[in-house]
């Protein structure tokens, strides 16, 4: 019987986070790659390969969390992930969470678009994740976390 290939769950808000998330698939090779995102029609993007939903959250509605909580925790219980990778937004945090607590590595990738400092989400990710990222060197340099490049 063949072995089945680890399973990669790859997480990530809609738009530019999303679009970096994609521009990271081919150091996906060798895994079983998830997707969670907050858009059904983004299939379309990762024909072949399983797709979830969760809804949006802001830091500003507290249910809103509970809510992407309670369906990370479903969705994480049912695929087993080795690994979580992520190029944000905040909703993301709860997979990285999740994902310590389940054995799985984790992986931060904060997003391009802060050229000046981490997010917001980042700086929690920090805390929280294997290992966090920037895509800027001087951004890295000051927070204390490492650069691997940009993605686009």
């Amino acid at each position: 019987m063949a072995k089945r290939p680890p399973r990669l769950l790859a997480v990530a808000s809609g738009g530019g986070h999303w679009v970096q998330l994609l521009r990271l698939r081919d150091a996906f090779e060798g895994f079983e790659t998830v997707y969670v995102s907050m858009f059904e029609n983004y299939a379309e993007a990762v024909p072949g390969a399983r797709l979830y939903t969760i809804p949006d959250a802001s830091r500003f509605d507290k249910l809103s969390f509970l809510k992407v909580g309670l369906k990370a925790l479903r969705i994480m219980a049912k695929e087993r992930p080795k690994a979580i990778v992520t190029t944000g937004s905040a909703p993301m945090l709860g997979f990285i969470l999740l994902g310590r607590m389940m054995g799985a590595r984790t992986l931060w990738v904060d997003s391009i678009a802060n050229a000046e400092r981490m997010s917001s989400s980042g700086r929690l990710a920090r805390r929280l994740a294997h290992r966090t990222v920037s895509q800027w060197p001087e951004v890295a340099e000051a927070e204390g976390v490492q650069y691997w490049g940009s993605v686009l």
